[in-house]
């Protein structure tokens, strides 16, 4: 079976890990403030902090602007529910919005109807690869914090997704761009912002209490993760070169592939189709290959709300393909064929 997800760790990441293993640091150190001021430096922004998740990220950087009780936040409906355990962790109450259909992402004009006067934040995931209306989001006029836990080197307008937010936050999981096992980082060009991150995400030695938090990232996942980061445009690169096989593919077939706007790229971190899932993975498991629904489920329906018709629509009808750096030639032949095959029954 091909997996639906599969993280790619060389030889190179194993050895800078040993690295760190053998300096005798085994939580936050060195190789963490390397690895913060390694991709501030590539996304081309100011300050940083790796936290233990990409959920904690989230909730760290609704802390530090003050989200509580009585507050809300905007989020897309169509994303994993991590989004809404954030919010819910600080109290504030989340406000789904509708998605754009072209790219899955939050859209700006349903996104302005749901803004009031309780608005603390608007959290814009950049879903699957592929930038969201950041501008268009911004100019609403309330903190956007970017989620580029998909997106990580992916550009929007010319500048890295994560570059734009008041902050924006990274997620390194086991099979997300780059990978550290678990980990996360919320980065900004605030400084008083990223000061109250990095006060909030270690209990210990303090003057004063306050409820804080052990988000704390370790020294051998920070190895790891510097190490991927030296190879994410390779990870792009080939992440790319699979999605042009399967366009190739689908396209003699008639089938819509993914689509962006013109003024930024995908980087495929999920390949995403507009088939009937049920139907669609059923083919595709008895041909060995594991493909899953993007999102398990809208959170408009955990909180039992109605009024999101593109994003029930998305949900209704599409489906991730495998695509990750360590899939090799007969994978993605055994993909793209049964992708052939799987199309040809619906």
């Amino acid at each position: 079976m091909i997996p639906h997800s599969r993280p790619f760790i060389d030889p190179q990441d194993r050895e800078e890990v040993d690295k760190a293993l053998a300096s005798g640091c085994l939580a936050q150190g060195e190789q963490v403030a390397l690895f913060e001021r390694d991709l501030c430096s590539f996304i081309g922004v100011r300050h940083g902090a790796a936290v233990s998740s990409g959920t904690a990220a989230l909730h760290l950087a609704l802390a530090a602007l003050g989200t509580g009780p009585g507050d809300e936040v905007v989020v897309p409906s169509f994303v994993c529910s991590a989004l809404l355990n954030a919010v819910h962790y600080t109290g504030a109450k989340a406000v789904p919005a509708d998605i754009d259909p072209l790219t899955y992402n939050l859209d700006a004009v349903d996104t302005a109807r749901r803004i009031g006067k309780k608005t603390k934040a608007i959290i814009v995931p950049h879903l699957f690869g592929t930038a969201a209306d950041l501008d268009e989001v911004i100019s609403l006029g309330v903190p956007v914090i970017e989620d580029c836990a998909q997106s990580v080197g992916s550009l929007y307008k010319g500048r890295f997704t994560g570059s734009r937010g008041l902050i924006s936050i990274f997620s390194f999981y086991a099979t997300k761009v780059i990978a550290t096992g678990e980990g996360g980082m919320a980065v900004s060009n605030d400084g008083g912002l990223m000061e109250s991150i990095r006060d909030l995400r270690e209990y210990d030695g303090k003057a004063n209490y306050r409820i804080r938090f052990n988000y704390k990232m370790t020294d051998f996942q920070a190895a790891l993760g510097r190490s991927q980061l030296r190879k994410l445009p390779a990870f792009i690169e080939r992440r790319r070169e699979i999605a042009g096989r399967y366009n190739e593919t689908l396209g003699k077939l008639g089938v819509a592939v993914p689509q962006t706007r013109p003024d930024r790229d995908h980087i495929y971190y999920r390949y995403v189709l507009p088939r009937p899932p049920e139907t669609f993975l059923k083919a595709m498991q008895e041909m060995g290959v594991g493909c899953r629904k993007p999102v398990f489920k809208p959170l408009h329906g955990y909180l039992g709300l109605f009024g999101y018709p593109n994003t029930e629509a998305a949900w209704r009808k599409s489906v991730s393909v495998p695509i990750y750096p360590g899939l090799n030639e007969n994978e993605i032949r055994t993909v793209t064929e049964a992708m052939k095959e799987a199309c040809s029954r619906i």
